[in-house]
């Protein structure tokens, strides 16, 4: 299966998932545990399929923050709350988060289920070996209200392409802090707001940019030169083709009818006003479009 169908699908179901980091519910889900702050409920919410791991697990699996932010919320959110508790309190939210969002019509359709039941089955196809985050979103239990089961589909999914993005990133020698500065360098996120988000000080970036730009990836001002645009596409390219085992068991037909029943709910979460300026999670500018009605074999996103 064509590369660009896995970048078309993330595409969709990213923008679903990121609904447990900035709708209302999900903030709070992690008020009522106990949890304290923006940032504590964000790791435990994120890493309660791994139990109740230290703060090194949880910086080595999600890569680009600093230890002292990620130190700040774990252990001591397994105090608050523990992660089957954690768990549980998720899956209220998005129930909650996703009725209100698209509403009780679009949440009860026999669309809804249709998605769902198909996430679910390119979910449980995911190769995990080796994705830790992607192997344990996968472990958990099948939800019974297909929207919450769509939501957990595809967070195993956009798990399982993170884990397979940040091998890719290894094998190309960049650290967090110069994977960060390639993705501001292309103009895919805001420099400031991945920065102080993830708790590098300036020295940090300024340091990553410095190796970068000895690699020759990087001008001056930070824009990418074109061998930077090369290395950066490869990456890309690497994430893409490591993300495709999903797609590929799916099959053509089964996964270009699961992106039409996701378009217009990516379309949704993208014109409600949650997600922050700054495009933190990083989907390329043409995709946040989520305005194809279909994924079309071997198609690119538009």
């Amino acid at each position: 299966m064509d590369d660009g169908v896995a970048r078309t699908m993330w595409a969709r179901f990213e923008l679903v998932h990121d609904l447990v980091y900035f709708a209302p519910e999900a903030h709070l889900a992690a008020d009522e545990l106990g949890l304290r702050g923006f940032w504590m409920g964000y790791f435990a919410f994120r890493a309660a399929p791994l139990g109740p791991v230290p703060a090194s697990v949880v910086t080595s699996s999600f890569y680009v923050f600093h230890p002292d932010r990620v130190a700040r919320a774990v252990p001591d959110a397994w105090g608050y709350a523990g992660p089957a508790d954690v768990l549980a309190a998720r899956e209220r939210a998005m129930d909650a988060a996703m009725t209100r969002v698209f509403g009780a019509d679009t949440v009860g359709s026999a669309d809804m289920a249709e998605a769902a039941d198909l996430a679910w089955e390119a979910a449980q196809a995911a190769d995990t070996a080796g994705r830790v985050l992607g192997g344990a979103n996968q472990a958990l239990p099948r939800p019974a209200q297909p929207h919450v089961r769509l939501w957990q589909a595809v967070t195993t999914l956009r798990e399982h392409r993170g884990d397979g993005h940040i091998a890719v990133l290894v094998g190309h020698g960049l650290g967090p802090v110069e994977a960060m500065a390639l993705k501001c360098g292309a103009g895919e996120s805001d420099e400031e707001l991945l920065r102080q988000t993830r708790k590098w000080d300036l020295a940090a970036w300024r340091a990553a940019q410095a190796g970068l730009r000895d690699r020759g990836w990087l001008t001056d001002d930070g824009r990418l030169t074109p061998a930077g645009t090369a290395a950066h596409a490869a990456v890309e390219a690497g994430t893409d083709t490591a993300a495709a085992a999903p797609w590929a068991a799916l099959g053509t037909d089964a996964t270009s009818r699961l992106g039409h029943l996701l378009a217009p709910l990516a379309r949704t979460v993208r014109e409600s006003g949650l997600l922050p300026e700054g495009n933190p999670v990083g989907l390329p500018d043409a995709t946040t479009t989520a305005d194809a009605e279909a994924v079309a074999p071997g198609g690119r996103p538009v």
